[in-house]
């Protein structure tokens, strides 16, 4: 039997520009797949957005080695430039790597936004919480600061 393991960790940024266009960039699958991608080398499968309550997202890629991410989440609860509550599910190649309860909070700050992204997980498939948590953490990271890129970018 395999134990489960936890973990959570939260990101803060701050963005220049309003809640609504951050919001925007989160819920708009055309803009959104601008910044929520692969690293260097991954290729799309499959991609799907519909973020209301009740709403799924999938991503699905491959990396050059053949090993395939598999994203799905579920979202609970949307306020329109203010929250996204969302659980969602990791495969890696077929096996259930972890399931998380994400939070993204979206407020003002000055003519800004200040986005909070809070996760908590569970880790299904033997990673520990210590090694997952970096990782996830760092990719996290990795996507939220693709998304100052993209706002910030000519």
């Amino acid at each position: 039997m395999t134990l489960i393991t936890h973990g959570s960790f939260a990101i803060e940024r701050v963005y220049p520009a309003a809640p609504a266009r951050v919001f925007a960039a989160w819920s708009d699958i055309e803009t959104k797949q601008r910044w929520f991608i692969g690293p260097e080398g991954w290729t799309q499968i499959r991609r799907e957005l519909t973020l209301e309550p009740g709403g799924r997202e999938i991503l699905h890629g491959r990396f050059p080695s053949g090993m395939e991410t598999l994203y799905t989440a579920r979202f609970h609860a949307v306020s329109r430039d203010e929250r996204i509550v969302a659980v969602y599910d990791m495969h890696l190649s077929g096996t259930h790597h972890s399931v998380s309860l994400s939070t993204v909070e979206f407020i003002p700050e000055g003519d800004g936004t200040r986005l909070v992204y809070t996760e908590q997980i569970a880790w299904l498939d033997g990673t520990s919480a210590a090694e997952g948590n970096a990782a996830r953490e760092r990719g996290v990271g990795w996507h939220l600061d693709n998304l100052r890129r993209l706002l910030t970018g000519p």
